[in-house]
């Protein structure tokens, strides 16, 4: 009777500790939030355009994005997207002006997509919790991706509101802030691209 309210309180728990890693989602939800203080919700909107069928598609048994072959193509496609999403950070742009020419939840998906490890921690260990929701039943493990998801609306909302709320500190900072931002989407991309090499 207890086992699934735990395996959901170890959903919570193992979520946040992913999402609250530093990563391109993170810098994304930095930078988006300096415009829309909602941008936290759209971006995780779009992350669950790629999250939700991931978790349809592992639960099916696709656990193939583990290897080496998926993760040197994922990692090399998601590195040069991020280098170009960082270096979008570094341009030089108008008060009034977007740092970002894309909405906030295609900001979600491009951060999701562009990260080879969102994929690798669905078939690793995301898997191993699937596994176990589908124990349940279906709905159950329905139950179990919108939980999950709920702690990336929670912390992506908490980024945004957070960024937005000091603004005029952001406005006078910002071009510090979108630079640490740039650099770490920079960072990750060059890292994705080497990593499945190295």
């Amino acid at each position: 009777m207890w086992e699934p309210l735990l395996l959901l309180g170890a959903t919570v728990v193992i979520s946040l500790s992913g999402v609250m890693m530093p990563g391109p989602v993170t810098a994304g939800a930095i930078a988006k939030g300096a415009e829309d203080k909602k941008a936290g919700i759209k971006i995780a909107l779009g992350h669950a355009m790629i999250e939700f069928p991931i978790i349809a598609l592992v639960a099916l048994g696709l656990t193939f994005i583990a290897s080496w072959e998926a993760k040197a193509v994922i990692g090399v496609v998601g590195g040069v997207l991020l280098i170009y999403l960082g270096i979008q950070l570094f341009r030089p742009v108008k008060k009034e002006e977007k740092r970002f020419p894309y909405s906030a939840t295609m900001v979600g998906i491009m951060t999701s997509v562009a990260n080879p490890y969102f994929f690798i921690w669905w078939a690793t260990v995301g898997a191993a919790l699937i596994t176990r929701a589908l124990k349940y039943g279906v709905l159950f493990l329905i139950i179990f991706a919108v939980v999950h998801w709920s702690c990336d609306l929670m912390w992506d909302s908490f980024l945004t509101f957070s960024s937005h709320g000091t603004l005029d500190y952001w406005q006078k900072h910002r071009r510090k802030v979108f630079a640490v931002c740039g650099a770490i989407m920079l960072v990750f991309g060059a890292w994705f691209i080497v990593s499945p090499f190295i």
